[in-house]
């Protein structure tokens, strides 16, 4: 998707360490870090709930289809 070489990785390190300074770059990267995490968990938990609430829908056609009369 994108091309990235080392020069542009090094590029953008070296103007983070420079808006943001030596010091405060650890916490930038701890709080990127978490906020990834709690992202992934939270999309983990919505599919998990999807999946979940297709099965019931899935569960209620069939048992509706069983009682329906035949013709």
């Amino acid at each position: 998707m994108f091309n990235v070489g080392p020069g542009e990785i090094m590029i953008v390190g070296v103007l983070a360490l420079v808006l943001f300074g030596p010091k405060k770059l650890p916490e930038l990267g701890k709080a990127l870090g978490q906020g990834l995490g709690n992202f992934k968990k939270s999309l983990t938990d919505a599919q998990s709930e999807l999946k979940t609430a297709l099965e019931v829908e899935e569960k209620q056609t069939a048992q509706e289809d069983s009682a329906k009369p035949q013709a």
